[in-house]
């Protein structure tokens, strides 16, 4: 391996990085969704807490995995090179 290993002019690992960062999102996204519709569905047909209460847990499990999973994420530069990486 060569000692001076410094790639910040190469445009194709940039593209690699925003294309992984941008799928990364989506992942984050849809896992979000996922555990909203299975939890309101689960409160909705599997407990007496009918519709209202399947709405009230879609609306907190929704609340919470956006401040964790994509709030955080939408803090950080695309760029790899950027200073606080």
């Amino acid at each position: 391996m060569d000692a001076d290993f410094n790639d910040a002019g190469k445009p194709d690992l940039l593209a690699h990085e925003q294309t992984y960062h941008g799928f990364s999102i989506l992942l984050r996204w849809c896992m979000l969704g996922l555990a909203t519709v299975i939890s309101a569905l689960t409160v909705c047909f599997a407990t007496p807490g009918g519709f209202l209460g399947a709405v009230a847990v879609g609306i907190a499990v929704f609340a919470v995995g956006y401040a964790i999973l994509v709030r955080h994420e939408e803090k950080q530069p695309l760029s790899l090179w950027v200073e606080g990486r």
